[in-house]
């Protein structure tokens, strides 16, 4: 299970108090509240990539002890974000992404083909590409260490919705065949109930 328990968290001031969040292997949790209710930060806080002021994140019954996690937690989780062009180095090509997590090309064109791009996109840099292109290049990244749990946040905002479909088809498939789980947070609440197999709303911010 991925768990957060009781964390409060945020930057200069806490965007989130007490919050509890499991996710299982297998299924799929549904995060969904207005904007500024900390939806990304709690997904931040999951992915180990932002440390609470309070509460804990366990993996698979595993404490994470001060955020000084261990590499073999870290990757066990895979996070893909709401816009793939801040989260490639434009410089890269889409295979030298894909590859990126891998330290080399080993299973790039068997991710490649998993989220159908095909060998003439993965010569192409970011900004040759389409959104949907350069999203489906950070699924297969996000995929590459084979993960646990597959954090999606808001990853279809700036997708259509043939893109939609199709990505969540290939999140659905992994998730069959490896059991992983997934936290897919979105605004678009007919998406939720279609994907998820339960959703967690978060409140609206109080005013300060």
């Amino acid at each position: 299970m991925l768990t957060a328990k009781d964390v409060t968290a945020g930057y200069s001031a806490p965007v989130i108090t007490g919050v509890s969040l499991t996710v299982q292997p297998g299924r799929t949790v549904g995060l969904a509240g207005p904007s500024g209710s900390g939806k990304s930060t709690l997904a931040r806080v999951l992915a180990l990539l932002h440390k609470p002021f309070a509460g804990t994140v366990e993996i698979d019954r595993e404490t994470v002890t001060g955020f000084r996690f261990k590499a073999s937690q870290r990757t066990k989780i895979g996070v893909l974000f709401q816009q793939p062009r801040l989260s490639v180095d434009p410089r890269f090509t889409l295979r030298q992404a894909i590859a990126e997590p891998l330290g080399g090309q080993d299973r790039v064109d068997e991710l490649a083909e998993l989220v159908m791009l095909t060998d003439d996109l993965l010569g192409r840099r970011p900004h040759e590409v389409s959104d949907g292109q350069l999203q489906r290049a950070c699924l297969a990244r996000a995929l590459a260490l084979n993960p646990r749990y597959l954090i999606c946040d808001e990853m279809t905002t700036m997708l259509d919705a043939s893109t939609t479909a199709a990505l969540v088809g290939v999140i659905r498939s992994y998730q069959r065949d490896s059991g992983a789980g997934v936290l897919a947070i979105s605004h678009d609440s007919t998406l939720l109930t279609r994907w998820a197999d339960e959703t967690v709303r978060l409140s609206a911010p109080l005013p300060r």
